[in-house]
């Protein structure tokens, strides 16, 4: 396992309001309390794929269901940061072919406010906590713009 200081290679990717967003929506998931004594950054770390990590990844693979899982809660991060930013309820959905590649949409009324094209699923993950960060921040920055392009569609 990866050492929780070696995650942050970025100033304050811990305080970023994705990252602080996705540990809410981690901590969520845990109904039973498995994960109390767990560090935020301890639930992270499967999202951190250096270049090592990766290498030892084969090339074409089908994704695990936990890896798919961990791409959902990242994305409904992303939808609960847009819903929070412009009072549109933000729908994911997912269409995803057993070899890891296919959409994963996020949807405000009759708007598509995210489309992502997903390829080699069961690689998803990123350099380092700063890297999560900014994606998720992009990603939310985008629906965000959109919405505000479309507002008469996404509140339809």
């Amino acid at each position: 396992m990866t050492d929780a200081a070696e995650l942050i290679q970025s100033d304050n990717a811990t305080e970023a309001p994705f990252v602080k967003e996705l540990i809410k929506v981690w901590r969520a998931q845990d109904t039973h309390g498995a994960w109390e004594s767990k560090k935020d950054l301890d639930l992270l770390e499967p999202y951190i794929l250096d270049k090592e990590k990766r290498r030892a990844l084969p090339i074409v693979g089908d994704p695990d269901p936990d890896t798919i899982w961990r791409m959902e809660l990242f994305f409904n991060a992303v939808a609960l940061l847009i819903e929070k930013e412009t009072g549109v309820m933000i729908s994911p959905m997912l269409k995803m072919h057993h070899e890891g590649f296919g959409r994963m949409v996020l949807i405000g009324g009759r708007l598509i406010v995210v489309n992502k094209q997903l390829r080699d699923v069961h690689r998803f993950g990123f350099d380092h906590l700063g890297k999560l960060a900014a994606e998720g921040d992009k990603y939310v920055a985008g629906g965000v713009e959109m919405i505000r392009k479309f507002p008469d569609v996404a509140n339809y």
